[in-house]
């Protein structure tokens, strides 16, 4: 019998069985992909593949407290199920006292779909964006524009099953579409981004227009220096920001003192304004559009993550309300370390409380007072000072000039060096949330929606001769 004849619940349960530790999770993951992929207004290769990985935790009760033990493998066959169960047990045995032990989770109602096959993806999910993807290459062609990129879907099923009872289910659905135009000589490059749960709001004629506007506005280059200038960043820019920003939003790490949310002398900021602009950032597993996980789904212990707090439900949590810092991320345990509530992190992230105005609109908003810039997107970013939180990246695919409301052409890339928390402190307009592909971080967080930000005065440290 394969690895995939056997269904996930039923490998769940089997594992569960099999299981000789005092306390054991496991997670099975079943995931399908299906992706297209164009180069020169022609389509290159797709495919759909499909795999499956189990998860298993063991936990071990000593005298000097509870050790776990993770173990996770692909394509486990039934034959190979006990083994992975012992070796994780064996991983537990050999381990010292988990720092993170808790009880395992109880008293969560079973998902009735625990037993239904997994959701899976295939080609069908391109069967109205396929064609209309190839009529934009149809008008590329025509007016001198060379269209790249890939969309890619997966559907993730996970099953999740505890010692203690619990038998969860959520099923994920996860889109993006990339598409980069540029002009036969490759000296100028435009990109656009979405994010999508089915293809079916994705509208690649529309992106393609936006592109050769994009282009037309590059035929004119102009060289600046570097320095801090009036900057328009567009939602996928102040997504990649804030992402950043909640990985770094410890709870344990701001009251040990390591971070930019770590008050001077002791505690965290947590009550402190951190924008005059009465901006709330939230996530929420329901959030329409960006549904995600109701509940923790821990493969691994880290930072403010638990194996001992998978199934712990998730509910909707303002990390920052109306400009004021509300909450950071903790498990069980690190809330129970630091005094603060439970919060555990969730997979979408919302930045709303700014003007109903288009990132269009804030561009003819702009004054004649100084050179505004118009970013694309940002790329390569990096940590440079974990207790500032500064970050240091390249702006990519299109800086544009901004002068009396209107654009004026492109301008050379920079490196940047700023802080997601002194960006949110020094902007002076958001505009209006929309659903937006964070570009840098896209490989492991897409369910964002953000407004465009005005800063007055964003760092561009140096120039970058990227594209």
């Amino acid at each position: 019998m394969s690895a995939r004849s056997s269904k996930p619940h039923e490998v769940v349960e089997r594992a569960l069985e099999l299981s000789r530790a005092d306390g054991c999770v496991v997670i099975a993951d079943e995931q399908s992909t299906a992706n297209l992929r164009w180069a020169g207004n022609a389509l290159t290769t797709n495919g759909v593949t499909r795999g499956r990985t189990l998860t298993v935790v063991a936990t071990v009760d000593g005298k000097e407290g509870t050790a776990s033990g993770v173990v996770s493998r692909s394509a486990v066959t039934p034959d190979e199920l006990e083994p992975l169960v012992r070796a994780a047990e064996a991983a537990a045995r050999g381990a010292g006292p988990a720092e993170d032990a808790q009880p395992l989770v109880t008293g969560v109602a079973q998902a009735p779909e625990f037993t239904e096959a997994p959701v899976e993806t295939s080609s069908a999910v391109f069967a109205d964006f396929a064609p209309a993807l190839g009529e934009a290459f149809a008008r590329a062609r025509a007016g001198g524009r060379e269209l790249y990129g890939f969309a890619n879907h997966e559907l993730v099923s996970s099953y999740v099953g505890t010692s203690t009872g619990l038998r969860l289910r959520h099923d994920q659905p996860n889109g993006t579409l990339e598409l980069n135009a540029k002009s036969p000589d490759r000296t100028r490059s435009a990109w656009a981004g979405r994010s999508t749960r089915d293809f079916k709001d994705v509208d690649p004629a529309a992106l393609d227009a936006e592109l050769a506007v994009r282009l037309g506005w590059a035929e004119r280059r102009v060289e600046l220096p570097a320095g801090r200038y009036e900057t328009l960043l567009p939602p996928t820019a102040v997504a990649d920001l804030l992402i950043y920003l909640m990985w770094s939003a410890s709870g344990r790490d701001a009251v040990e003192g390591r971070t930019v949310f770590s008050k001077p002398g002791a505690g965290t900021r947590v009550g402190e304004k951190l924008t005059d602009l009465p901006l709330t950032l939230r996530s929420d597993p329901n959030e329409p559009g960006l549904e995600s996980a109701p509940f923790v789904i821990a493969h691994s212990s880290g930072g403010d993550q638990s194996v001992f707090d998978n199934g712990l439900p998730l509910a909707a949590t303002e990390w920052i309300r109306e400009g004021e810092l509300r909450h950071l991320t903790t498990s069980r345990h690190s809330a129970g370390l630091t005094g603060l509530p439970v919060a555990p992190g969730i997979d979408n992230i919302v930045l709303d409380g700014g003007e109903d105005r288009s990132l269009e609109e804030m561009v003819a908003n702009t004054d004649h007072r100084g050179p505004c810039l118009l970013l694309t997107c940002l790329w390569y970013i990096r940590e440079v000072d974990p207790a500032s939180l500064l970050l240091t990246g390249l702006t990519r695919d299109g800086v544009y000039l901004v002068e009396n409301g209107e654009v004026t052409g492109e301008v050379n890339n920079f490196r940047f060096n700023e802080s997601p928390v002194g960006v949110l402190g020094r902007a002076t307009e958001a505009g209006r949330t929309e659903k937006t592909l964070p570009r840098e971080w896209s490989d492991w967080f897409t369910r964002a929606a953000m407004p465009a930000l005005r800063v007055p005065d964003f760092n561009m440290s140096s120039v970058s001769q990227g594209v």
